[in-house]
């Protein structure tokens, strides 16, 4: 009988006592003894940053494909299904795929200690190196300089998009500190393309360039991006692009979608790729509106939305994504982990609520619980109450207010537990 990945998903939750464990040795251990195949994955795009990682990887998948590029993407945490981490030439690995490309890596590493994140990202490896493509997208885990896939060599571009405050027990606990971290994907005479940062988090990434002998293509400097009169504009040393709008929502998004376009334009890719990479992206969990399953149809007039930013930062980004949204009651539906900035998190939204209901995450142990989350809300001046659950919480808004937006956020693993209800 076929061993099914969720089983040995779980086996490999064993192997180290520790979730996070920020070192290379473990990984260039299994890979080496796997054949190294992270040398033989194609042209490697290696993205790090605190926020916008995803989106930005989408949509230069997004323009990549366009002009007929088949193109792996490696992804992390995952929201329903832990396939969606690993993107073969465009599909999401199989289940029969992955299952055996799991066990041979539990077979090849056998019982010395490495984490999941480690492992997992070997098997991803292994599955870029087995399958013809053209590029390959890598999103970094945590930080950058000591995450699992930074163990590529020569990658063909790397991206550092905005760094803020997030990990601080495993990152440092100011943003140049992060910085660094995150600075640590820059290689040897590869391009590095720099997103919005702070004065001293931009300071740390360009001494790191320069002492790589890395270019860099920096936001405000060598590109630009910005909204003008409904359309995206786009200017660096090629020229002007006028542009649609993102078509994943919110103001952040601009700045996403200007890094993508760096890097398309960086690699020779022409308007209309850059067209596609703003037009038909798709970043699940990132101001997603919810139109259909089950939650949507308890609760049909309510606008639902979601959301899995969880930093300071992150809610800024809803806060300036709900301030320009037609006027509408807004209630929060909210869960976070217990090792966030929660009143960090809840005070740029505050001006923009109605009300809060908290929830405890359903099947996450290090969730928060729903009390705490009230009080950090009420700390940061929103009417808060908690709920025994996402689908309490809607019904008992729609009760009150039919015709609502509601927006479910604070947390990736709330977002996953919503789609997988939701599904």
């Amino acid at each position: 009988m076929t061993v099914g990945s969720d089983v040995i998903l779980d086996r490999m939750m064993t192997l180290h006592p520790k979730v996070i464990d920020l070192t290379l040795g473990r990984v260039e251990r299994l890979l080496a003894v796997l054949g190294n195949p992270e040398r033989a994955i194609p042209p490697v795009i290696h993205i790090a940053g605190t926020n916008g990682k995803g989106s930005t990887q989408a949509m230069i998948r997004a323009g990549l494909e366009a002009g007929g590029d088949k193109v792996h993407a490696y992804t992390s945490p995952h929201l329903a299904r832990f396939h969606e981490r690993i993107r073969l030439a465009g599909e999401l690995i199989s289940e029969p795929a992955l299952a055996a490309l799991l066990d041979e890596c539990v077979t090849a590493n056998g019982p010395d200690e490495i984490t999941f994140f480690e492992i997992t990202t070997c098997a991803a490896f292994l599955a870029f190196a087995r399958t013809p493509a053209d590029w390959t997208l890598l999103e970094v885990g945590l930080g950058g300089r000591l995450d699992a896939t930074n163990v590529v060599e020569a990658p063909r571009l790397t991206i550092i998009t905005p760094v803020s405050l997030d990990h601080q027990a495993f990152l440092g606990d100011t943003v140049a500190a992060i910085a660094g971290e995150k600075a640590g994907i820059i290689k040897r005479g590869v391009p590095v393309i720099v997103g919005p940062q702070t004065d001293d988090g931009l300071a740390v990434i360009e001494a790191k360039a320069a002492r790589m002998g890395a270019p860099v293509l920096a936001f405000g400097q060598h590109w630009h991006a910005f909204e003008d009169r409904g359309r995206l504009v786009f200017q660096d040393e090629n020229g002007l692009l006028d542009l649609p709008l993102p078509n994943l929502p919110g103001p952040h998004q601009i700045q996403n979608a200007g890094a993508a376009i760096a890097a398309l334009r960086h690699l020779g890719r022409d308007e209309a790729a850059c067209e596609a990479a703003v037009t038909r992206a798709f970043w699940p969990a990132r101001m997603q509106r919810m139109r259909q399953g089950p939650l949507v149809d308890a609760a049909p007039q309510v606008e639902l939305w979601l959301d899995g930013g969880h930093n300071p930062a992150g809610a800024e980004a809803v806060a300036a994504t709900l301030a320009r949204m037609p006027k509408r009651e807004t209630h929060l539906i909210c869960g976070m982990l217990n090792t966030k900035d929660v009143t960090g998190y809840m005070t740029p939204l505050a001006r923009h609520v109605t009300q809060l209901y908290a929830v405890s995450i359903p099947g996450e142990k290090n969730t928060l619980p729903a009390e705490v989350t009230c009080d950090a809300a009420r700390s940061a001046g929103i009417d808060a109450v908690t709920a025994p659950s996402v689908a309490d919480a809607l019904a008992a808004i729609a009760a009150k207010d039919p015709q609502a937006r509601v927006l479910i956020c604070g947390s990736l693993y709330l977002a996953g537990s919503v789609l997988r209800e939701n599904g």
